[in-house]
């Protein structure tokens, strides 16, 4: 283990690959809407608000440019962390100064593997505590999200349905086995993308309310 360890700008050649262009692109997308919910949810966890158009705006912003800023590295796209919601959830902690501080431990750790190596000597009985507890915030996250959208039979079928097929593609991901490679690259190890893309389906085809749908 070396003392210092610095990244390598483009590791790999860049070449142009349709597949992969569409897979990013539609992956971003999914993404994008797991980072409209996190900015949704730490605005309501910690500030009892809605977030304004200009903090979601500069959440998605953030999130396109340190995934480009990643690639150069042959890094994978950054984007925001469900843990992370459910941590500020727990300790009610947004401070700037708090969450850079963080930043700056985890930018040493990465150039110098020393402390990597001593920061991750931190006992997993540790880890899975804290996990546990921030993936139960983040489900009342979501419970708190719904309840503001309101328990219609609409939200309810939408909801349901994601919920249960995306635990369910979880549990069986050799579902796509026969799928073409790019749609396995997409959806066969992301239930995240399967959820999102049946939520969007859902949400355009029922009706917003009986009315429209005795029209």
């Amino acid at each position: 283990m070396g003392i210092v360890s610095a990244p390598s700008l483009l590791p790999a050649t860049p070449r142009f690959d349709i597949g992969a262009i569409i897979s990013v692109a539609v992956i971003y997308l999914v993404s994008a809407t797991e980072t409209i919910g996190d900015t949704s949810a730490l605005a309501g966890a910690v500030f009892d608000r809605e977030p304004t158009d200009k903090e979601i705006s500069g959440s998605l912003a953030c999130d396109g440019f340190i995934s480009a800023i990643s690639g150069l590295f042959g890094c994978m796209p950054i984007t925001s962390f469900s843990q992370n919601i459910g941590l500020v959830a727990m300790t009610k902690v947004i401070n700037r100064f708090t969450i850079a501080t963080g930043a700056l431990v985890m930018i040493i750790a990465g150039f110098f593997p020393v402390i990597g190596a001593v920061l991750s000597t931190l006992p997993e009985a540790v880890l899975g505590g804290c996990t546990i507890m921030m993936f139960g915030s983040i489900v009342i996250s979501g419970i708190q999200m719904l309840t503001k959208c309101g328990f219609s039979e609409r939200n309810i079928t939408i909801a349901s349905l994601s919920l249960s097929i995306g635990v369910g593609f979880t549990l069986v991901p050799d579902i796509f086995r026969n799928f073409p490679q790019i749609i396995q690259s997409i959806f066969a190890q992301n239930c995240v993308a399967v959820v999102f893309l049946l939520a969007i389906i859902l949400n355009l085809i029922l009706p917003k309310d009986k009315k429209a749908k005795n029209k």
